[in-house]
């Protein structure tokens, strides 16, 4: 098969149908929730049948999971193009600040969140692979604590893990606060970030 003069493999193809799921089903979740949405609506939306959404995906569980999968690799790469300025710490907490105020609780995304963790209390499949996602989301944090305490020179208020968990269950909280009340200040998850961090240059 070729595409505008490009020959394309079996294995491009699939990839491309995959991502179109993927693509259309972020929209239909977001737009009208996870239990409103079945997969027959999200085939004919993508222009394909069902039984291609079943050959890239076991069911609707798995691939809603894989439309969070990108919008946490969207919230991942903001904060740490946050932190990856050439500035100072506090610079950088204000950087992330500036970022969370737009894109931590969208009340879209929180209720996404919301409606599969309320599958995963029937769903031992989805509750595993839930919990599986927050330990990477905690290992990445935890690798982002320890390379700007490397780089600043600093000690950390408690273990980099410790501190990794305390922040993203802030976040996660403030999220969800967010989507409810969005005039909440997300300033305090600053304070919060400075707390953690005891400002002392390691000797």
């Amino acid at each position: 098969m070729t595409i505008d003069g490009t020959r394309v493999t079996r294995a491009e193809r699939q990839a491309q149908t995959r991502e179109r799921l993927v693509e259309v089903a972020r929209e239909l979740f977001l737009e009208v929730g996870y239990a409103a949405t079945s997969l027959d609506k999200v085939a004919a939306t993508a222009g394909f049948s069902k039984g291609a959404v079943y050959s890239n995906f076991s069911g609707k569980e798995e691939l809603c999971l894989a439309v969070l999968d990108t919008i946490h690799a969207e919230q991942t790469e903001a904060v740490l193009e946050a932190f990856s300025g050439d500035t100072d710490l506090d610079s950088r907490i204000d950087a992330f600040v500036d970022w969370a105020r737009t894109g931590l609780g969208r009340p879209r995304w929180t209720a996404l969140e919301v409606e599969l963790a309320a599958v995963a209390r029937h769903s031992p499949y989805v509750a595993s692979e839930l919990v599986k996602r927050h330990r990477q989301m905690v290992d990445s944090v935890t690798m982002l604590v320890e390379r700007v305490a490397d780089q600043e020179g600093i000690e950390l208020a408690m273990p980099a893990h410790e501190a990794a968990t305390t922040l993203l269950s802030l976040g996660i909280g403030m999220g969800a606060l967010r989507s409810l009340d969005p005039g909440i200040d997300v300033q305090v998850f600053a304070t919060a970030m400075r707390t953690l961090i005891r400002t002392t240059t390691r000797a």
